[in-house]
């Protein structure tokens, strides 16, 4: 469906450094049809994927913990984050780059994955769509230890933990990562334990 609610469109790049922040300035077609003049910043690091893992046997989830410094600048005392395992596409699709990361991120070599949704995290600041997928793992496909890439600056712990207290953990405020709860209630949804 086409966008008859814009017009007048003019972008103006901000910041170039680490992602692209551009301004945005545009006429908006309201409600009561008149025109109003507007501004937006739109912040584009590129479209996302991200995965859980589970072991129906164990009962268990593959989850990592890394320092992330935008948590520690809205009052995240440690910057310290659990989050699920993800990555940015760059040039792969979406399911290539979930493969990729999770044996970069966690060590676990999977061969297979289910793309269960895709989602805007933040669509009033951040123009990324993340693509959302679940796998089973076994022992026999941890073929490292993981912890990311040193050339991306990585330094990330590997956690393995039951899906009670993954639950448990987000009840009680421990997991705050938006990407990571979806998933968690996606197989508590789904019943896939």
């Amino acid at each position: 469906m086409p966008n008859n609610k814009t017009r007048n469109v003019k972008t103006e790049v901000l910041s170039d450094n680490w992602y692209t922040l551009r301004k945005v300035t545009f006429d908006y077609l309201k409600k009561d049809g008149t025109w109003e003049m507007q501004s937006r910043e739109a912040y584009d690091r590129g479209n996302g994927a991200t995965i859980l893992l589970y072991n129906k046997e164990k009962r268990t989830v593959i989850l990592t913990r890394q320092f992330r410094m935008p948590t520690y600048l809205n009052g995240n005392a440690t910057g310290m984050l659990i989050e699920a395992c993800a990555g940015l596409l760059d040039d792969d699709n979406a399911e290539d780059c979930i493969i990729r990361e999770t044996e970069e991120e966690t060590g676990y070599q999977i061969s297979s994955v289910k793309k269960i949704f895709e989602a805007y995290m933040s669509p009033g600041s951040v123009t990324e769509i993340v693509h959302f997928f679940i796998a089973e793992y076994s022992q026999s496909m941890k073929i490292g230890e993981g912890g990311g890439a040193d050339d991306e600056q990585e330094e990330i712990e590997v956690l393995e933990l039951k899906i009670d207290k993954a639950i448990r953990m987000v009840e009680n405020g421990e997991i705050k990562d938006a990407k990571t709860i979806m998933l968690l209630q996606y197989v508590q949804v789904k019943e896939i334990f």
